[in-house]
């Protein structure tokens, strides 16, 4: 009678080199993925902040209209009570209450995005984590808006630099 060799089944050879290989590409598909998820919460960062900038451009132009050519000190104070506060709703910034790194020094036009200008806003969607803000600063001059973030990326706060280092 004659034995033959059965070599059906599966050599431990054979499944470790698929275990390894399986690794391999696990590995890979973490080091992609980990940068790919970085990088989409730095543009769902990007997108806030440039939704907030755009908004507040419409309240900083109505404020520069309203405040005319050469307006003094106290119709500047008036219409950015009102324009800022009243209509779009925002949070005065009182002294010391901006980070340093953010690394602004007058704050006399600085103001916080408040739920209540959010919802007004129809920015809604935008999902604040644990002590995150926004803060909105205008310059009526140049008709501008800087928008900055306290949680900010890598050290940088404002939309401005968050742009120029991605």
């Amino acid at each position: 009678m004659e034995i033959k060799n059965r070599t059906n089944g599966v050599t431990l050879i054979v499944l470790t080199i698929t275990i390894v290989i399986l690794l391999i590409l696990a590995g890979i598909v973490l080091y992609y993925g980990k940068d790919t998820i970085k990088m989409a919460q730095i543009e769902e960062l990007k997108t806030n902040m440039l939704l907030i900038q755009a908004k507040a451009r419409e309240y900083v132009e109505d404020a520069n209209f309203k405040m005319g050519i050469n307006p003094d000190e106290e119709k500047k104070a008036n219409v950015r009570n009102e324009v800022y506060i009243t209509n779009a709703k925002l949070k005065k910034v009182e002294e010391g209450e901006v980070p340093s790194d953010f690394g602004i020094t007058d704050i006399t036009t600085c103001y916080w995005l408040t739920p209540e200008a959010q919802s007004s806003w129809g920015l809604d969607k935008i999902k604040l984590v644990e002590n995150e803000k926004y803060l909105i600063q205008f310059d009526e001059n140049n008709v501008t808006v800087e928008i900055y973030n306290t949680q900010g990326y890598e050290g940088n706060y404002s939309l401005t630099a968050i742009e120029n280092n991605v």
